[in-house]
């Protein structure tokens, strides 16, 4: 009686790991060789930057991309369409704007205020680069911190969060 299941248990092993190493050495050669239905090979991990936020005690994710060259922090707002800059960090980035740029109007927690359409010329978290960013400038003291918004998060290849981290993947 035990002689089978002793038997049946040794095959089992020998599957397990055979089938292992065969996963393993079956995604190196495919990872190794080109992709022959895109023509070409698959991105190496390398290519892909990623960048990890972790969570606050608030339960909030905050980036410091570069802007325009400059240093910004900025809550990341998956409700957010666009990326919005304060009066303030809009003036550090260089952006001018003056009150007749205000054309648009923007729907906030705080209600609906006026705002100024821009364009950002080059966001980077990290190693990852979003180039000619929609964006919005809100008028001084209608924002208490710069939003990064979903005109950039959406260029991205993807994001997630989860275990109290925001994996973003450029």
């Amino acid at each position: 009686m035990t002689r089978p299941i002793l038997w049946a248990l040794g095959v089992l092993a020998t599957a397990a790991l055979t089938g292992g190493w065969m996963t393993e050495r079956i995604a190196k050669l495919s990872l190794g060789s080109p992709n022959p239905a895109a023509g070409t090979p698959p991105p190496h991990p390398r290519d892909v930057s990623t960048v990890t936020l972790a969570q606050d005690l608030s339960g909030h994710y905050w980036a410091h991309p570069q802007v325009e060259g400059t240093v910004l922090r900025m809550l990341v707002d998956t409700g957010a369409t666009l990326c919005a800059f304060t009066r303030e960090d809009a003036a550090r980035i260089g952006l001018k704007v003056a009150e007749r740029d205000f054309t648009a109007r923007a729907a906030t927690a705080n209600g609906t205020v006026p705002a100024a359409p821009v364009r950002v010329r080059e966001m980077r978290v990290g190693g990852i680069t979003v180039r000619d960013v929609e964006a919005m400038v809100l008028p001084g003291g209608r924002l208490e911190t710069s939003l990064l918004g979903m005109s950039f998060l959406r260029r991205l290849r993807g994001f997630e969060g989860a275990a109290g981290r925001m994996t973003l993947r450029g």
